[in-house]
Parts: C-alpha cells; structure tokens; sequence
C-alpha cells in the first residue's frame, strides 16, 4: 500500500518501507521478494533504483492478492497425526469454509487502486518511523 502512493510510484528501499511501517526488515524483505515474484513490485538496484508498484498490481484484487500470499487453506485442521474424532460430523469445518469464502469473495470486489484511494493515501504519506513509532522518550 505504501509503494502505491509513493511520488512516482516508488523509489522508496526495503529499508524505508520496513522503517515507515515499524515491520523488521527481515519480514519486509521475505514480502518485497514474494510481492516481486508475483509480479506486483519491481525492484531495481543503485543510484534511481528502489521498489516500485506494477501497474498489473494496481488494478489486481486485494482478494486474490490476499490468497497469494496467504493461501487458500482451511481456517481449522481436522486431520493429521492426531485427526479430530468429529471430522466426519462437524457442522463447524463447512461453516468456517463458507465463512472464509465469504470473506475472500469481498475482497475480490476491491483492487490495490481502490484501497490506496483517498483518505487512505494521505494517511499513508504521512507515515514517517517517528509518527508510526510514537513520540520519543525524554
């Protein structure tokens, strides 16, 4: 979301990112790496380089973004090692699924654009690691 409004469409590090949105920077990484993967984020090296927003991640859904980097898997486990004794009669595992589907499906209706429109965009220009972090301690 923060590349989405950065002047230009980028430009911002990993650093800068992790360091804006107070996320360790290992994490930042692990996500830039699977965002580029993904083809949403294109990151270029030295002088003018840095991370930028892909045009095909602006229009894509936060939906099937969310799935991308999460998965699609099932809120609870009913089987493994130790496999639940009600698998077989449990009313929960489809509730939770229809659930999840549920909360999937209204997100497809929404793209990066979208969620990084106004208000949200100006919020997101002001973050800097001292308002994200807090005052500083005298």
């Amino acid at each position: 979301m923060r590349l989405a409004v950065a002047p230009g469409g980028g430009g911002l590090t990993t650093s800068q990112v992790a360091d804006e949105l107070s996320i360790p920077y290992t994490h930042t990484a692990k996500v830039v790496a699977r965002l580029s993967e993904l083809g949403m984020v294109e990151a270029r090296r030295g002088r003018g380089g840095g991370l930028s927003i892909t045009d095909a991640a602006r229009r894509t859904s936060v939906g099937w973004l969310t799935r991308a980097l999460e998965g699609d898997g099932e809120v609870v486990t009913c089987e493994g090692d130790t496999p639940c004794p009600l698998r077989n009669a449990c009313r929960l595992r489809t509730a939770l699924r229809r659930a999840q589907d549920a909360f999937y499906d209204s997100l497809d209706g929404i793209t990066v654009a979208e969620l990084t429109s106004p208000p949200t965009s100006q919020t997101l220009l002001t973050l800097s690691p001292t308002v994200v972090a807090g005052p500083v301690a005298t």
